[in-house]
């Protein structure tokens, strides 16, 4: 009895497990119409066209041939990927690598009608673009309004993988606000990570949620080998909303700047800096005229939160303020000298040919205790480096709490906890006030790049 009843229950497992699996089967029916192929046409080199199709599984290249007799040297690129409707009268989503250098768009619907399409704009940092094809009456996509997507909820992908059209994969969201810095070090995406089998040609594909909304713009995979090993990563519907309004409106578009140098808060940091925990966003320089600047922000200062939002690394502020819309007047709470602060800081605009950059304003001896052995930096170094004063590190004794900190020779320490360092003086003043066991933040220049150190002041001998 007690076997059948074991082996009743075994079979009843996998039903029981199935039946709370969702059915994408209606959201499949009602996206699928609004989800579009994207095939474009560019020029490149023979050997360009080479190395791409050297990413293509054998038995998938033929999706892929390239038909016609022009030359080698100069032939004609063709890309795919996949995007979805959003207005009735022809707006269309995608990527901007998708149409990237295009000299022709064309849109091909699910019931295999094509349109030529015009690129209304492309927004490189967001690696979003906006299309328009002559069409009325299209079904259209909604983009969720509401961004509280949690990790673990099921999502499901239609797009185009390896030019198998309209195919749907799904899984679950891994992890949100993952930043993925661009090749010139820019972060205004928090990309959601999910498992979803993404490959190429699902690049500007929608990314749905059970209630059939668009949360985000599937764009990027992480792959050794050219295909899905469960790493992909979609734009959120917030970035999607926003970039796709500007480019509809103006064609271009103008993010929210503040002007600083940041970086992340480690445990020492935190400590130094009176904090509980590792948290915000640490600025280590404030540019010249810049917005932060004007607000009253200062070198050392740690954002905890801005425009309400909570900044629990220096990646989520990128994310936050490039949102804002230029002008607006925002509070911000920051950590400076152990006390909580609350400003006021109006958002600046960085506009789409604008390269965000941060300038700042124009003997021997031992750092004592610390472990360093110092000068006076050199005036020329410093109207170099845009600053008004500091001390060149020369040396880092072994085993001193500068070397275990990290400094190194050839660093310009410009701040030592809540003192300003701008002469040999300013340095060995403030080493005298420091306390036995005390972690204290030092910020540094090195090879122009400004950045903050924690270093513990030694017990003393017993």
């Amino acid at each position: 009895m007690y076997m059948r009843l074991l082996a009743f229950l075994c079979l009843m497992v996998p039903f029981s497990a199935a039946a709370e699996l969702p059915d994408f089967t209606d959201i499949v029916e009602d996206a699928a119409p609004a989800v579009v192929k994207i095939l474009v046409e560019a020029e490149m080199s023979g050997r360009a066209e080479s190395d791409q199709m050297d990413q293509v599984p054998e038995y998938l290249r033929r999706f892929f041939e390239f038909r016609g007799d022009q030359a080698p040297q100069q032939r004609p690129r063709r890309n795919m990927g996949s995007g979805f409707v959003v207005s009735e009268d022809g707006y269309i989503v995608t990527n901007h690598h998708v149409v990237e250098g295009a000299s022709s768009v064309v849109v091909r619907m699910i019931d295999r009608r094509e349109f030529d399409a015009e690129v209304i704009g492309s927004d490189v940092r967001s690696d979003l673009a906006l299309l328009k094809i002559d069409a009325e009456d299209l079904v259209v996509l909604p983009i969720a309004q509401d961004d509280d997507v949690s990790v673990g909820e099921w999502v499901l992908a239609i797009g185009s993988p390896f030019g198998l059209d309209f195919s749907v994969t799904a899984g679950i969201v891994s992890a949100k606000g993952r930043s993925l810095p661009t090749d010139t070090g820019e972060n205004y995406v928090p990309f959601l990570q999910t498992d979803v089998a993404i490959n190429p040609g699902n690049s500007g594909g929608p990314l749905f949620n059970l209630a059939g909304e668009v949360i985000g713009v599937n764009s990027q995979i992480f792959t050794r080998s050219g295909g899905s090993i469960g790493l992909s990563f979609a734009i959120p519907a917030a970035v999607v909303r926003n970039v796709t309004e500007q480019l509809r409106e103006t064609g271009e578009v103008v993010r929210g700047w503040l002007g600083v140098s940041i970086q992340d808060v480690d445990k020492n940091l935190a400590e130094s800096f009176g904090l509980d925990r590792p948290r915000g966003a640490l600025i280590a320089q404030v540019g010249a005229g810049s917005p932060a600047e004007k607000a009253g922000l200062e070198s050392g200062d740690i954002i905890l939160t801005f425009d309400d939002q909570p900044i629990n690394n220096s990646g989520d502020l990128p994310h936050v303020v490039g949102l804002i819309a230029p002008d607006t007047i925002v509070d911000v709470l920051i950590r400076r000298d152990g006390k909580d602060r609350k400003l006021s800081v109006k958002v600046g605009g960085l506009n789409p040919d604008e390269r965000p950059s941060v300038s700042a304003n124009a003997a021997d001896q031992q750092g004592g205790l610390l472990g360093l052995v110092l000068e006076t930096a050199d005036a020329s170094m410093m109207s170099e480096l845009g600053l008004s004063g500091g001390v060149m590190v020369l040396e880092v004794r072994p085993d001193s709490p500068a070397g275990e900190s990290g400094i190194m020779g050839g660093d310009v320490i410009t701040r030592l906890g809540s003192s300003a360092i701008q002469s040999m003086e300013d340095f060995e003043s403030a080493v005298a006030k420091l306390l036995p066991g005390q972690s204290v933040a030092v910020r540094l220049i090195r090879r122009g790049a400004p950045m903050f150190l924690a270093i513990r002041v030694p017990q003393p001998e017993q």
